[in-house]
């Protein structure tokens, strides 16, 4: 598995819970507004912390630390992503994986063998503003619907949620992604915070008072929309 990176100590990527991070490396999506732009854009890759020094860590960490957060990147473009939360679990660890619901087939697997307890699935924007918002000519938005009503339909725990950028996102926008994600449980309008590590430099965080109006839009489709950041 291509962990490139790893915080030891997070108290926010995992509700509720004390975990550690790790990034994987690689992205079918360049969002410009992305600020991993070293995990994302093509390159040399990145030096990999080795299978060792991450379990001699989570063996360490057991009964202090309660889930391992996995994200990138995206993770489900790892072929060996199954058999490390194989072995993440057996420690007795809870899992969260983090991903834009490209590849359902993964996602499947992963809920159907009790593998994931947490998910939280990127909606980037509507569907006609899906490629622009994902740095892309074009997206297939199939698998990702798919990948929503995965999460939707299962036993497990989840969000969708949205990095909100004013150049990219309007009230108008609001009801065709409450479309494509209605029933959902969980939603999350996230602040944009522009930075050095942002693929493309230079975008506006949405306002508090824009959010709202676009919050009680999602209301509507989805039964909890919440802030993070604001």
């Amino acid at each position: 598995m291509n962990i490139v990176s790893m915080i030891k100590l997070s108290l926010v990527d995992y509700p509720d819970k004390l975990s550690c991070v790790l990034f994987t490396q690689g992205c079918n999506f360049v969002c410009p507004f992305c600020h991993n732009k070293d995990l994302v854009l093509p390159g040399p890759r990145l030096p990999s912390l080795s299978h060792d020094e991450i379990f001699d860590f989570l063996k360490a960490r057991i009964g202090k630390l309660d889930a391992v957060v996995i994200t990138g990147g995206e993770p489900t473009l790892d072929k060996d992503l199954i058999p490390f939360i194989k072995e993440i679990k057996a420690l007795g660890y809870l899992v969260k994986l983090d991903s834009n619901g490209t590849n359902p087939s993964v996602l499947k697997n992963l809920i159907d063998n009790h593998l994931v307890d947490y998910v939280a699935m990127d909606i980037k924007n509507s569907p006609a503003k899906y490629a622009l918002t994902a740095g892309l000519s074009s997206v297939d938005l199939s698998p990702i619907k798919e990948s929503i009503s995965l999460l939707i339909n299962s036993d497990i725990d989840y969000e969708f949620r949205m990095t909100t950028i004013d150049e990219f996102h309007s009230a108008e926008d609001m009801d065709e992604i409450g479309e494509l994600i209605k029933g959902a449980k969980r939603f999350y309008f996230q602040k944009y915070v522009d930075s050095p590590n942002c693929i493309v430099g230079g975008y506006h965080s949405v306002d508090e008072k824009k959010i709202r109006e676009f919050a009680l839009i999602l209301s509507k489709y989805v039964s909890e929309v919440n802030l993070r950041g604001y």
